[in-house]
């Protein structure tokens, strides 16, 4: 009876939810629902008949999750919780504390108090350890503790941390949270303006045009525009942006996919601020999805210089896809291209090597595109600039400095020791730069590089066999050469990581915007940025104006 029921009712009904998406899902539709009525019959008599007792949540959502992870990284599963936060990110609007924290092991580490919001006011700093949030160990919180600090505007909340070493407490009121899309804009001179844009919220256009509009009554004749470490975000808010610089109906960006109803063509709507005013964009590594979509359409339409160095590469469209119960999923659903027909992806993840990992275009493969007056520009993913600058690009040993928090932990140290700072500007010695070395020592700071990490895992190995007796010797030898190569590279990239730790430090003392008031006026990009638009005869150049 059973199973009649399942034939006649629940495939019919599968096949439903299935064929009104399009035609794709015709040809494969015997397999999909052979395979749904694989896994509901799994699913039941698992958790039915396993030993012990299970959780059916828990086993779906890491089913799912790990399902999807075979995909590419943008394709994810939210449930009830995760929409929460993914409505946050795309709105910058909340009630919190108005911090960036981290969790590591059992505690919260504050790692960004921004200025004026209720974690700043409440006197938190970067580098403390939250271990207790009202009633609540974080030692014994296993979910998303990020969520104790959501609620009720005005709720106050006790809040119990750890700095150097000892204990304190103090109440922390939530309050409004609206993380600005552009958080600085200021006149590098007479004549430049300078935006930062850090995401792509649901006002970063309007607060992007208010900066520029600002910017040109105080007498701005050319801008800078900074999309470094910008993450990205709405697409229709890059399309906006372009629009302050481009005229009403010009294509930005086209997406194309295997479903037809996913192939649109995005263009300005509406008339622009300025189709004339000089334009520099800065990107790095940490430019990606929306930041790409501007910098390479402004690029191919020769609006706009871009420096720095290659974007990251994230060129897959994602739609949210409202579920039961209250679950969402965001899934890829087509590829970003520019104006010109270039494809921002760099990673293929249909197309995976031996160890599993997306694999890179390389260069000698790479494609070559025309923008608007001819210059020639390539694929390969991400957006290569128009000058590329060494300095922009960052390190292996710098980034794993930054991932696994070596120079935050010091600088936390550092703050401690220099409390009356104030809003000076510290010159970062060589003597203090071997002080940070020695650091690292003392703290057996790991730089958990792909090589280290394979060492890590041979002598695991080694001892789950029991033979790691007969090579700790040649182990010992390989770590040790390893690590002398180690500090051979934070010589050898002293430049880069000194720069690096100066920045955190003056986030410590003067917020995000002490550290933008110095790059105005001391970062090597920036510089580069006002000097190309300081000759027009270069910028024109480049553009072939």
């Amino acid at each position: 009876m059973t199973s009649l029921f399942k034939k006649k009712y629940i495939i019919p009904i599968v096949a439903s939810a299935f064929l009104y998406v399009g035609v794709s899902f015709k040809d494969d539709f015997f397999e999909i629902a052979k395979q749904i009525e694989i896994f509901t019959t799994l699913f039941k008599e698992v958790n039915r008949n396993y030993v012990d007792e299970t959780n059916p949540g828990e086993l779906m959502d890491k089913a799912i999750k790990g399902m999807l992870a075979s995909l590419d990284p943008y394709t994810v599963y939210f449930n009830e919780q995760d929409v929460v936060k993914f409505k946050i990110n795309n709105t910058g609007e909340y009630n919190g504390i108005g911090a960036l924290i981290t969790r590591k092991e059992d505690k919260l580490i504050i790692k960004e108090p921004y200025k004026n919001f209720p974690a700043d006011k409440a006197g938190l700093k970067a580098g403390d350890e939250i271990i207790q949030v009202g009633d609540i160990i974080l030692s014994d919180f296993k979910d998303d503790a990020s969520q104790l600090f959501k609620g009720v505007k005005n709720t106050k909340i006790d809040v119990k941390y750890i700095r150097q070493g000892k204990t304190y407490s103090t109440p922390v009121i939530l309050d409004e949270i609206e993380i600005k899309s552009v958080p600085f804009f200021a006149k590098i001179d007479d004549k430049t303006g300078y935006i930062v844009l850090s995401h792509f919220s649901k006002k970063a256009s309007l607060e992007t045009k208010e900066a520029l509009e600002q910017l040109k009554r105080e007498g701005a004749e050319r801008i800078i525009l900074d999309l470094r470490d910008n993450p990205g975000g709405l697409l229709n808010e890059a399309v906006n942006i372009c629009n302050l610089f481009v005229p009403k109906n010009e294509i930005i960006v086209t997406t194309k996919s295997k479903n037809d109803k996913h192939n649109n063509t995005y263009k300005t709507t509406r008339e622009p601020i300025d189709i004339q005013i000089p334009l520099v964009i800065i990107v790095n590594g940490k430019s990606a999805s929306a930041s790409e979509i501007v910098s390479g359409a402004l690029q191919d339409l020769d609006r706009a210089v871009v420096i720095g160095s290659r974007s990251y590469g994230k060129g897959l469209v994602q739609k949210p896809v409202d579920l039961t119960y209250g679950t969402q999923l965001k899934v890829t659903i087509s590829r970003y291209y520019t104006p010109s027909g270039r494809c921002i992806q760099a990673l293929d993840y249909s197309h995976k090597d031996k160890n599993g990992m997306a694999i890179k275009t390389e260069e000698k493969n790479y494609n070559a595109f025309k923008t608007r007056k001819g210059r020639t520009v390539y694929d390969g993913g991400g957006i290569q600039p128009d000058i590329e600058l060494e300095e922009s690009k960052s390190s292996p040993i710098a980034n794993a400095l930054v991932r696994n928090d070596g120079i935050f932990n010091y600088v936390t140290s550092y703050y401690y020791k220099n409390p009356t700072l104030g809003n000076q500007i510290p010159s970062f010695s060589d003597a203090d730069y071997a002080d940070f070395k020695q650091f690292l020592k003392t703290q057996k700071f790991s730089f958990d590089t792909e090589t280290e990490i394979a060492l890590k895992n041979t002598l695991a190995a080694a001892k789950k066999e029991k033979i790691d007796e007969t090579i700790t010797t040649e182990y010992q030898q390989l770590l040790t050469a390893l690590q002398k190569s180690e500090t051979n590279l934070l010589d050898k990239n002293q430049k880069e990581i000194k720069g690096l730790i100066l920045d955190e430090i003056i986030k410590r003392y003067q917020y995000q915007e002490g550290l933008y008031q110095y790059y105005i006026k001391n970062n090597s990009e920036i510089k580069k940025a006002t000097s190309v638009l300081n000759s027009e005869l270069e910028y024109k150049a480049i553009l072939k104006m």
